[in-house]
């Protein structure tokens, strides 16, 4: 935690340069970066980038997630790795595959190729707590709908999503997050337009350390506060819908 709290004073300085002490307090980097068009076009990005791969993501891995759980056969254990491979591979050597992938297609420099590599990297966070959460359910209610004439979608709508949602939701944060903090494949794939705030801050680092991107870091630190607080949330409302079913 201590390069973190070392970085909150500095985005209040008053002066030009990251020096402590501090020359005195002012809010000049926080305005700097909220008049700033280049800063709110790559927060505009990494948000609209963020919510695609977020929703993509928990279509991906809710599927993924309800077809494994219930899938018996000894090609289990190899899906399951391929599920999980964008956490184990490093993601420069994703990213430097998937920009000569995608380079031939077209998808460089667009949001497509952009929230369809986001998509691939986050699809396994919501696949793990989708699965965790589906671990507890009991299959046999969904059994229950479906003797009873309800067809998938309605069993799956009024059944199982509701058991799932905090699993589900919890995934979907740490899909966002995953995109939102992304840098190493937006480096590769991004073009002018679409410049994300990490990318940004990164630029901004090699050619020209501004106090803007402390402040940046800061308003980023906070979102992910905030990130994990649902999270913590969600995990206390799904531990106590367990101990009602129970």
């Amino acid at each position: 935690m201590a390069p973190i709290l070392a970085i909150v004073p500095l985005s209040f300085s008053s002066g030009a340069y990251l020096t402590y002490p501090l020359p005195g307090l002012s809010l000049r980097w926080y305005e700097d970066f909220l008049s700033s068009p280049r800063w709110m076009l790559s927060l505009k990005n990494s948000a609209i980038i963020g919510v695609a791969s977020a929703v993509l993501s928990m279509i991906l891995g809710t599927l993924a997630a309800l077809g494994m759980v219930q899938w018996k056969s000894k090609w289990k254990p190899l899906i399951l790795a391929v599920v999980l491979s964008p956490m184990v591979v490093p993601v420069v050597i994703t990213a430097v595959g998937v920009y000569f992938f995608f380079a031939p297609l077209g998808l460089t420099g667009n949001f497509l190729g952009l929230i369809l590599v986001h998509t691939a990297l986050a699809t396994p966070f919501v696949f793990i707590t989708v699965s965790a959460t589906l671990q507890g359910f009991d299959m046999t209610l969904a059994r229950a709908a479906a003797s009873l004439g309800a067809p998938p979608l309605l069993t799956f709508r009024k059944v199982i999503l509701p058991l799932i949602l905090p699993g589900l939701a919890s995934g979907a944060l740490f899909a966002f997050a995953t995109s939102f903090d992304e840098v190493v494949t937006v480096l590769f794939l991004a073009g002018p337009d679409q410049r994300t705030l990490p990318r940004e801050m990164f630029s901004g680092i090699r050619e020209n350390i501004s106090p803007t991107i402390t402040a940046v870091a800061v308003v980023l630190t906070v979102i992910s506060i905030g990130l994990l607080t649902v999270i913590e949330l969600l995990r206390r409302r799904n531990e106590k819908l367990k101990g009602n079913m129970a």
